[in-house]
């Protein structure tokens, strides 16, 4: 039997020993709720997504250079699951890790993880900057200007999309819908009522 608790709150309290930074939180929140959503609709372990969605740049802040490399280091002691630990590593795919998405689960953290970013930053355009009026088409529109949040990497976002078989816009739709989930908690509820 662990001596450690695996479940959100124990998440929740490792994320703020090493994460401070309020943007990064907020992305971990985002994150979270957008693997939850997908998880329903797998219909597999939505806590478990959830909890890597969380944790997903555990390392991020305090080892900027060796992201997806130090993940092992902060949760193997406090033994977290093998599988927890792994698609965390396969989200920098090609980027900072050589652990390539195989299940599900590790190939949506993949895909949204980036995808997140942009939504977010094409909802706090809008004049209601919020996510309830905000449409497909719309980020569709903004993640064809190349100077428009261009830290997103959209290759890993389609790359991802292929790997999962699933439609680009069916993933933007269905990660604009997980987000909503905590659009108050994240800043982007702007006026509530809009598109209600």
């Amino acid at each position: 039997m662990s001596e450690y608790d695996h479940n959100r709150e124990a998440a929740e309290q490792l994320l703020h020993e090493y994460v401070q930074s309020e943007s990064l939180i907020r992305h971990a929140v985002t994150v979270e709720a957008v693997m939850r959503h997908f998880a329903s609709l797998f219909k597999e372990d939505v806590e478990e997504w959830g909890i890597i969605g969380l944790l997903h740049d555990i390392d991020f802040e305090m080892y900027p250079e060796e992201h997806c490399q130090k993940t092992r280091a902060i949760l193997e002691p406090r033994q977290w699951p093998e599988s927890y630990i792994r698609a965390i590593e396969s989200h920098g795919y090609m980027l900072c890790s050589d652990v390539e998405p195989i299940t599900n689960q590790e190939k949506v953290l993949y895909t949204i993880d980036e995808l997140t970013g942009l939504i977010s930053a094409t909802a706090l355009l809008r004049p209601s900057k919020s996510l309830f009026d905000l449409t497909v088409k719309s980020v569709k529109k903004k993640w064809k200007q190349k100077s428009f949040a261009e830290g997103v990497n959209r290759e890993v976002i389609e790359n991802g999309a292929a790997m999962v078989n699933m439609d680009l816009e069916y993933v933007i739709e269905q990660t604009i819908q997980g987000m909503r989930t905590v659009a108050s908690e994240i800043g982007l509820e702007g006026n509530a009522e809009a598109g209600k």
